[in-house]
């Protein structure tokens, strides 16, 4: 590319040379211009560098796809017949049986066994980091210091390889990954959330970020990569089908939710409750069917890797416990049950109130908010080194095991023995000195783990790196049961006596007790339940668990949202919250009316082009448009979205129409101008008197096409042979007297060749003199010709095919051909307007009505009467999962109503502060002149009174029948 530029370079030099002007020369294509000295580039060299670099790498892509076709036609065409017969085989295997079940099914089973897999080699992973963590710490055991660094070095560098790995290739992969599967779910497309750029980023960061040995979960990041995977399958040639279907591929996402639980618990009843509880606000029931088997699949393979591959002896839970069934706990110890609840309630509230104050105020510090940005991975180093040196076993962590990992931390806390007792086993005395130091006691230690892990898991959940919630919600509540069981332990050593019985309290029931209560009071879900259940292997916990489970969701409830709304709160996502039960009973009394927007944003018939413009300019924000029949009537007849009515604007004003009229009016005045000319020339000849002789046009210039052979193979016997010299020989094809016309009286003197142009020039003046013109007509074709090589091809594609079709393809022995340089003229002009022309047109045609027939119209977009509740709005946003809808009284447009509006009632409604409008539509208002002043509302007072009246008596109507059904 670069030779050939060159080369157009240095002959448009060679010309401007010829002529002996130092005029510079046109730009040519990278806008290089020759000046008195050097010359020098007007555009963009790196620009033009990028372009060409895309290009290449297209022309490369299209290589490779059509090499890989070709060899796959080949190997397919080459197959070994045997290996034909067992494809074939296996092809009609697959069709008369597991094709039958339907793609359903294969597709379920598939993607649980995949995250099965992919959820083994994680834990994997993260299990070998931990060890090595270990190793390092006991192994270099000389000095301290050596050991606190070998202790932190690790966690440092995994936390920093994680951040830099999203930060590169994902930053979606950052953080939990349910509210935007939440949002997802609802109709909303986030951009890159489900790409394989972000599973890839999410599998490796997660599996650093835990490896650390941080704080973090990882239920809520892998509900995000089943997704992604589930996505990825939709798109393989044999389930393309549902990826088609928008529809069945939201119940594919629905089942993935549900095998992310699955896989990392190994609980696929809780799974399928969790999923539909957190990502759902409706459920289908025909889905229910598709997470239970999709799920089964998923745990049942999941613990089977474990038994083939690290030497289980047979299926068994991920947190086994050993609770006595014969006398699990006392009926009096219920209510302690339900004490635990109400802390959990509590404490969960201020979880999430803490933790969404912290991040506020992350992002609200601009200074500390700018620095980080500069220097991205500061912020984590630091975080990781305090975190990782808060657990070091021979400083602080001694008071908080620091040197067990997470799941052995939670396997001690569940364990059945009482920490307060004197007499220990070896084995109780193996897990008792994790968290027994001479220092303080078990309650004291407990304690400070709760408030250390309560206070670290808000400052690493805001680290850059994938990571979930889970897990250390339920260490904190594993760990607040766990005190509140010794307690109980320590006051009744021998047990609560009933009927003449006594049995001892088993401090690990309240420790499950209390993870369950604590974590449903954090992420608002009853399906905890049978999570802990399926973790634990225990049933016989499973009254008091849902009953704490149930008091600390309804006591965290009345006062936060949970994690997963507090984190789209933050992140902007759009969500409608829940309605508390203190305060439903509003929610019948508050109508549509009383929160929707009344100035709405219209576009009617019979506007104009620059009104519409003016509409789509002053509303950037607006999506979707409402069109009326008219400002006055405000009939709704439809909405159209933005985008197609930038297109109409464009199509009738655009680039493509403009030339077509501009053709079109140089056509018209061609047309006049060649009708007057003709007239002006039967005037002349009438009143020109006769001559003898006849002027007849120079027949090289004009009349007289060389043949190109003949042409050619004289000029090659003898170069200096000219045009002329060619005319003057016998039988030549541009002999003037070959057809016996009579003889110009025009002497032709000076003749040259034009063939140094390359072309001949296509229409001269039909009387046009060539006597003593040779240096100006010289001149005039050069810069003919010079120009022409700077018009741009109506149809370049056409060109260049021609092009290559006239160019002979060299011979294998030949050698290789090198580039002419040719000048190239347009295969056809493009006649544009000039500005002011343009300016003229534009504002022409932007007068002229819009024409909304090619435009798609929503003939039926979804619409709202002023009466409907709050409680249906709600209800019917949610289950039909709309962004907006239109407000219409007797068909007449009212008002809007979108999610920001309905979410701003429903937490007012709440919160008890919702206060109604002084109008519920604009009315009639009379100005101190007395000049009635229409509001809002196009029409007349009669009318408008009338509409009002009619909203009011509706509305009446509909408390009414509201009032009656709570009745």
């Amino acid at each position: 590319m670069s030779s050939q530029q060159n080369g157009k370079t240095k002959n448009k030099t060679g010309a401007g040379k010829g002529k002996g002007t130092n005029k510079p020369e046109e730009p040519s294509e990278l806008g290089y211009q020759h000046t008195l000295m050097y010359g020098r580039y007007t555009s963009d060299l790196a620009q033009y560098a990028k372009e060409e670099s895309r290009r290449l790498k297209i022309l490369e892509k299209k290589r490779k796809r059509d090499e890989k076709l070709r060899k796959k036609e080949l190997r397919e065409r080459y197959r070994n017949p045997y290996v034909k017969a067992v494809l074939k085989g296996l092809s009609y295997l697959w069709q008369k049986s597991f094709a039958r079940l339907g793609e359903d099914w294969v597709f379920l089973a598939i993607l649980g066994v995949l995250m099965a897999v992919l959820s083994f080699i994680m834990d994997w992973g993260i299990s070998m980091c931990n060890k090595a963590r270990i190793w390092l710490y006991m192994d270099l055991n000389y000095h301290i210091s050596i050991q606190y660094f070998a202790w932190i070095i690790l966690p440092v560098c995994l936390v920093l390889f994680s951040a830099g790995l999203v930060h590169i290739i994902a930053p979606q992969a950052i953080g939990s990954g349910i509210p935007e599967m939440k949002t997802i779910l609802r109709g909303v497309t986030l951009k890159e959330y489900l790409t394989f750029r972000t599973l890839f980023a999410k599998v490796i960061g997660l599996t650093a970020s835990l490896g650390s040995g941080m704080p973090l979960g990882k239920e809520g990041p892998f509900v995000h990569i089943a997704s992604i995977v589930a996505t990825l399958m939709t798109k393989l040639q044999s389930f393309h089908g549902i990826y088609e279907n928008e529809s069945r591929s939201n119940e594919m996402l629905a089942a993935a939710c549900a095998v992310g639980v699955a896989c990392c618990f190994a609980a696929p009843v809780g799974g399928v409750l969790f999923s539909i509880e957190v990502t759902a606000v409706y459920f289908a029931v025909r889905d229910y069917w598709r997470g239970f088997f999709a799920a089964g699949i998923g745990a049942m393979f999941f613990r089977l890797l474990a038994v083939w591959f690290q030497g289980h002896e047979t299926i068994k839970p991920v947190f086994k416990t050993f609770f006595g069934s014969e006398f699990p706990y006392d009926p009096q110890e219920l209510l302690v049950f339900a004490i635990i609840g109400v802390l959990s309630g509590l404490f969960g509230a201020l979880f999430v109130w803490m933790h969404r104050q912290y991040v506020l105020w992350m992002r609200g510090n601009k200074r500390l908010n700018g620095f980080l940005q500069k220097n991205r991975f500061i912020y984590p180093c630091v975080v990781s080194w305090f975190i990782a040196s808060a657990n070091f076993p021979l400083g602080f962590g001694q008071f908080i095991a620091g040197d067990l990992t997470t799941h052995d931390q939670v396997l001690t806390l569940f364990s059945n023995f009482s920490w307060t007792k004197t007499n220990f086993t070896v084995e109780e005395v193996s897990v008792m000195r994790h968290w027994v130091n001479p220092h303080t006691g078990i309650f004291i230690n407990l304690t400070i783990y709760f408030v250390v892990t309560f206070f670290l898991f808000i400052v690493a959940s805001t680290l850059p790196v994938p990571s979930g919630n889970f897990v250390p919600v339920f260490k904190m509540g594993a760990a607040m049961g766990r005190i509140i069981g010794e307690a109980m332990h320590l006051w009744f050593p021998y047990g609560i006596s009933f009927s003449g019985d006594r049995w001892p309290v088993v401090p690990g029931g309240y420790a499950v007790v209390g993870a369950a209560a604590f974590s449903g009071a954090v992420t608002r879900t009853i399906s905890i339940v049978v999570i802990v259940s399926e973790m634990t292997g225990q049933i016989t916990h499973i009254i008091p668990v849902m009953l704490a489970v149930l008091i600390s969701n309804a006591v965290a409830g009345v006062l936060q949202p949970s994690i997963f709304d507090s984190i789209s709160m933050i992140k902007k996502l759009p969500y409608l919250p829940d309605f508390i039960p203190s305060s439903s009973a509003g929610a019948y009394n508050i109508t549509v009316r009383d929160f929707m927007i009344r100035h709405v944003k219209f576009i009617w018939y019979s506007m104009t082009y620059d009104e519409l413009k003016g509409v789509l300019k002053d509303n950037r924000t607006i999506a979707s448009f409402p069109i009326v029949d008219s400002p006055d009537g405000m009939i709704l007849l439809g909405s159209i979205p933005r985008q197609h009515l930038i297109k109409a604007i464009e199509r009738h004003i655009g680039r493509e129409r403009r030339i077509q009229c501009a053709g079109q009016w140089r056509l018209e005045t061609a047309e006049k101008a060649r009708v007057e000319k003709e007239r002006l020339r039967l005037i002349e000849l009438q009143q020109r008197r006769p001559s003898r002789f006849e002027v007849i046009p120079v027949p090289t210039i004009v009349t007289t096409k060389p043949d190109s052979t003949s042409v050619e193979s004289v000029r090659l016997t003898d170069p200096t042979l000219t045009l002329t010299g060619y005319e003057r020989g016998s039988g030549g094809l541009l002999s003037p007297t070959h057809d016996g016309r009579p003889k110009s009286i025009l002497k032709k003197t000076n003749s040259f060749s034009l063939h140094n142009f390359g072309q001949f020039p296509s229409k001269f003046h039909p009387y046009m003199t060539v006597t003593g013109a040779e240096d100006r007509l010289r001149s005039a074709f050069h810069t003919i010709f010079q120009k022409s090589t700077q018009l741009p091809d109506a149809n370049p594609e056409a060109g260049a095919k021609e092009d290559s079709r006239k160019s002979p393809s060299p011979t294998p022995m030949s050698p290789p051909p090198t580039t002419p340089k040719k000048v190239q003229l347009p295969s056809e002009r493009v006649i544009d307007m000039s500005p002011e022309e343009q300016k003229a047109w534009e504002e022409q045609e932007m007068a002229r009505a819009v024409d909304f027939t090619k435009c798609p119209i929503d003939a039926a977009p979804f619409q709202l009467v002023a009466g409907t509740t709050l409680l249906k709005v709600h209800s019917i946003f949610s289950l039909l999962g709309i962004n907006h809808a239109y407000v219409t009284a007797t068909g007449k447009l009212i008002g809007v109503v979108a999610m920001k509006e309905l979410r701003i009632a429903i937490e007012q409604c709440n919160s008890g502060t919702f206060r109604r409008p002084s109008m519920a539509v604009p009315r009639i208002e009379t100005t101190t002149d007395g000049v009635e002043d229409l509001e809002g509302l196009g029409g007349s007072k009669d009318e408008l009174n009338s509409l009002d009246s009619a909203l009011d008596t509706e509305a009446e109507e509909t408390t009414d029948d509201e009032g009656q059904r709570l009745s």
